[in-house]
């Protein structure tokens, strides 16, 4: 996964137009080329999740949302045999490239069934810094779950959690000029 991001972060600091080369950087580049990174090469999201969702990002708010409408799971769900239940999570992060820091959170749902009923709406909001003028990257995954006499355990197989860069939002546009 590190060869691939790194690979595809080269790209963004090479669409940096601003700088000369040897100083080109992310900040100047194309940070919305990530958007589509599969972390997991083996269990890519759109091969896992089939349930629609939509993206957004308020800025000015600082909020990072994803929102799934109602589905039935055994139908939008490819998941590893065995697994009985299902938790959908959204991540982002605000990086600051210049220094070094970011600012990141997660939401999530509860563990639910893989079966016929179907879920509830799920809004996925994710808080950082309002008003932000960092790079905002957001992320949505899926973990998959077996249950043995009344508890959950995670299923760590690489062929199904799958987690996507599904928005980024590079640099806003500065305000225009007087």
């Amino acid at each position: 996964m590190s060869s691939r991001l790194t690979r595809d972060m080269v790209k963004v600091i090479q669409a940096d137009a601003t700088n000369v080369r040897g100083q080109r950087n992310v900040i100047d580049g194309e940070a919305e080329l990530l958007k589509g990174f599969e972390f997991n090469i083996n269990g890519h999201l759109g091969g896992t999740l089939y349930a629609p969702f939509t993206t957004a990002i308020d800025r000015a708010a600082g909020t990072l949302i994803v929102d799934i409408p109602s589905f039935i799971p055994v139908n939008m769900l490819a998941g590893p045999a065995g697994a009985t239940h299902f938790k959908v999570q959204a991540a982002a992060a605000e990086i600051d490239f210049e220094a070094e820091t970011f600012v990141n959170g997660n939401a999530s749902s509860a563990e639910l069934p893989i079966d016929a009923t179907a879920t509830a709406a799920m809004n996925l909001t994710v808080r950082v810094t309002d008003n932000s003028t960092k790079p905002l990257f957001l992320t949505l995954g899926i973990e998959f779950y077996q249950q043995v006499n009344g508890a959950l355990y995670s299923l760590k197989n690489g062929a199904f959690n799958a987690l996507a860069v599904v928005e980024v939002s590079g640099m806003p546009a500065p305000p225009p000029g007087p």
